[in-house]
């Protein structure tokens, strides 16, 4: 039996990984490209879930493996498409359009799949989704103006957004009794078409020294915000955890501020207000 903050605590928990982990992995990625990271980072997850799926026990039958197997390659093309559309587009247009997608997924499908969170909760999700796009947004840069906002760069926008939210989406359908497993697998797939996409890019080449140290530590974190996701999904409705975890923009936005002194603007401090706000509806909604 689940409390009914416990679902919301983990989905936070989540978030907040996952935005630590992105910062991590790009001060990483601004020394080395960003697959070398990955090719570091994924493989340590994959190890560490491995171990915690042994500890914690589960069982291992096929809706873990097809699940797990699926959401793997969700995460897997949901990196390269989003770093691919970091390299060619505008960052200030491409991170807060992936970011209210990804947020939006779970939402459209929990909706689609039944699920009728109460009026407060609903209202919460839609001022989490308006939080998402304003502690996303970045001010105006000057890569806004090299790099335009190409047609290539919207479908990849697109496609990483909808790859990330399906990552939710996917794992949400694992069985619970299988424990940390379908994890295990999605790690498993995605470090494999990882591998596979570093040999035809010519990038099959683990950094060395402090990036080294950075994509290890991101692998750790990748594995802390893979068990909040789980246990969130389990423990809450597809719609709310999804838009929770969302809001992982927000400890990336912290960190820029208080560790590269990054200045903030307006609009994003807006959005943390309105991004506490939407918790708070959604846990007591």
């Amino acid at each position: 039996m689940t409390g009914p903050l416990e679902g919301p605590s983990f989905a936070l928990a989540s978030g907040l990984a996952y935005g630590v982990s992105d910062f991590v992995g790009g001060i990483a990625s601004r020394k080395v490209a960003a697959l070398r990271v990955v090719l570091v980072s994924y493989p340590v997850a994959m190890v560490l879930l491995a171990v915690l799926a042994l500890v914690v026990g589960g069982d291992i039958s096929r809706g873990a493996v097809v699940w797990g197997a699926l959401c793997g390659v969700s995460q897997a093309f949901g990196v390269w498409w989003f770093y691919a559309a970091l390299g060619s587009g505008p960052i200030s247009v491409v991170s807060p359009l992936t970011a209210v997608i990804v947020a939006g997924v779970p939402v459209g499908v929990g909706l689609a799949l039944g699920e009728r969170p109460g009026a407060v909760a609903t209202a919460g999700v839609a001022l989490a989704l308006v939080a998402v796009v304003l502690v996303s947004r970045q001010s105006s840069s000057p890569d806004a103006a090299a790099l335009p906002f190409t047609p290539k760069v919207a479908w990849l926008t697109l496609g990483s957004g909808v790859a990330f939210g399906l990552n939710f989406v996917l794992i949400d359908q694992a069985p619970a009794e299988a424990g940390l497993w379908p994890l295990v697998f999605a790690r498993v797939t995605a470090t494999v078409l990882v591998l596979v996409i570093a040999v035809v890019s010519r990038n099959l080449r683990a950094p060395t020294g402090t990036p080294l140290r950075l994509a290890l530590l991101a692998g750790v974190l990748d594995t802390g915000a893979n068990v909040a996701m789980l246990l969130a999904l389990q423990a809450s409705l597809l719609s709310l955890a999804g838009v929770l975890m969302s809001l992982y923009p927000a400890a990336t936005m912290v960190l820029a501020i208080v560790v590269l002194r990054e200045r903030v603007t307006r609009w994003q401090v807006v959005g943390m207000v309105a991004a506490l706000a939407a918790v708070a509806m959604i846990a007591g909604g």
